[in-house]
């Protein structure tokens, strides 16, 4: 994949806890549309210039620029 926006791997293990959280709540009788809402608060972009370079993407750089991350 050479462009990936998502979730660092250690925030991931918070969301998948609160998923199981809300669907505890659902599955002891909670209504779905009583729960709140709740989203990550921040995500990151990847670019894999190597994954990009081989698919002959080329990667503008203002989003190069953006990148949390990039791979090379």
């Amino acid at each position: 994949m050479a462009i990936r926006i998502g979730l660092r791997r250690e925030r991931k293990g918070k969301s998948y806890r609160v998923a199981g959280v809300q669907a505890g709540r659902i599955l002891k009788g909670d209504k779905p549309a009583d729960l709140p809402v709740q989203q990550a608060t921040k995500i990151e972009l990847y670019v894999n210039l190597k994954t990009a370079k081989t698919l002959r993407i080329s990667v503008p750089l203002p989003l190069s620029g953006r990148a949390d991350e990039l791979l090379e």
